[in-house]
């Protein structure tokens, strides 16, 4: 009876309809990921584009780095004639209008004929797809309960991931039996569902009056780009804070870069990773975030953050023993099980803490400048992955992937000792 009550009190949390509406923005928000990445790297080869120039197409991902920069103008500035309808629902609105033309535009773009026209179309779509993360982001922070933080998180990696695979096993099917043109138009026609959405569930309560319209430049930029970085940084323990967000994934990440390469190397094919990896693991991954969601939820964050990474440095001892055995098929899939499930939870965690640290007042700003710095660990510290794995044999390498977790564990433990742990 206490189980079946366990799983009904899950279900009842994942089940509230702002939940639900959160779970949805994280559709629209991993929808246009693909769509300037795996899914446009596909088209590319297709249409007959030389690889270097495929490979320099992953820069039009910058903004998603750099996205904390125009932040500060999402969490101020009021849109003329939509205000009415809130300030999150209204960017929103806005953003969402642009990223449909963006993807249509680079749907009908020749990359065959004019490969910068497409370029310019992806870097466009990736501006507007950041901006949209900043609003949602802050809409689901405002929006949720302290409580619901957790379970919001989960929400959020799920419907993330939902919307990469629409945008990625789905556009390729639509571009398979219709054409690329279709597939991008059936990818914008879905992203309206975060607007209707929004519109239904209503604007976060107000935590601050408008005054910014009424300033001087020189005081609204003091006031919308400094004091949420003040604000921020005057708090006890703040860089131990940031340092922990850098490393808290790193070995997750270090290991991550490498995983497709290492895969083909000991004699997996490509068909075995689309299953195994992609399919599966996806259902692993997202279990993963449900748990983790719920652990936050009946657990002081700090202690959620340490076994959500105790189990995410032991995952990568798993890829160490696959290099030892070899192309198995059954111990690929538990690999895969362990590092996607331990992986969600982690994530999970991850998100609720940094939305525990934002103040409302700035939400939009400090949350953007939180993930963008997370990014830069994943995107940046994990480079060094190459060299190493050829540097070391793959065993080595993934042991040393393990080894990378250790200082985010490390700072979780200062982090609590010194009883700082964000807001």
């Amino acid at each position: 009876m206490k189980r079946t009550y366990s799983i009904l009190s899950a279900l009842k949390l994942y089940l509230q309809p702002r939940l639900l509406v959160i779970g949805l923005l994280g559709v629209v928000s991993g929808l246009p990921l693909a769509l300037t990445a795996g899914t446009l790297g596909i088209w590319l080869m297709e249409a007959g584009v030389d690889k270097t120039t495929i490979g320099l197409f992953a820069s039009v991902a910058t903004p998603y780095v750099l996205k904390f920069l125009w932040a500060p103008l999402v969490d101020q500035l009021r849109i003329p004639f939509l205000h009415r309808f809130g300030r999150r629902r209204s960017w929103l609105m806005v953003v969402q209008a642009v990223l449909v033309v963006c993807i249509i535009g680079l749907g009908f773009s020749h990359p065959e004929a004019a490969a910068g026209a497409t370029a310019l179309w992806a870097l466009l779509l990736a501006t507007a797809s950041a901006t949209q993360d900043i609003v949602i982001d802050a809409y689901r922070v405002e929006y949720l309960k302290p409580e619901d933080q957790g379970a919001g998180a989960a929400m959020v990696v799920f419907g993330y991931r939902i919307g990469l695979l629409l945008s990625g096993a789905g556009a390729l099917y639509l571009a398979e039996y219709y054409s690329w043109q279709v597939a991008y138009v059936c990818m914008a026609a879905l992203l309206p569902l975060g607007a209707l959405a929004v519109l239904w569930a209503g604007e976060p309560a107000a935590k601050r009056p408008h005054k910014a319209a009424k300033m001087r430049f020189g005081a609204w930029l003091h006031h919308a780009v400094v004091e949420p970085f003040q604000e921020f940084l005057q708090r006890g323990g703040a860089f131990l804070i940031l340092a922990f967000i850098l490393f808290y994934k790193f070995g997750d990440a270090l290991a991550g870069v490498m995983t497709g390469p290492f895969l083909i190397d000991i004699g997996f094919s490509k068909s075995d990773i689309a299953t195994v990896v992609k399919t599966y693991g996806l259902a692993a991954t997202l279990l993963g975030a449900f748990m983790g969601g719920i652990l936050v939820a009946r657990m002081p964050i700090m202690s959620a953050l340490l076994i959500c990474g105790i189990l995410q440095m032991g995952s990568n001892l798993m890829f160490a023993l696959q290099a030892v055995v070899g192309a198995d098929i059954w111990l690929l899939m538990a690999t895969i099980t362990i590092e996607n499930f331990s992986g969600g939870m982690g994530t999970a965690a991850f998100v609720a803490y940094i939305s525990r640290l934002c103040n409302v007042q700035y939400t939009a700003t400090q949350y953007a400048l939180l993930s963008a710095l997370a990014s830069v660990g994943r995107v940046w510290l994990s480079t060094s992955g190459g060299w190493l794995a050829e540097t070391l044999d793959w065993p080595l390498f993934f042991a040393a992937s393990t080894l990378a977790a250790v200082p985010g564990l490390l700072l979780i433990y200062w982090l609590r000792k010194s009883m700082v742990q964000g807001r």
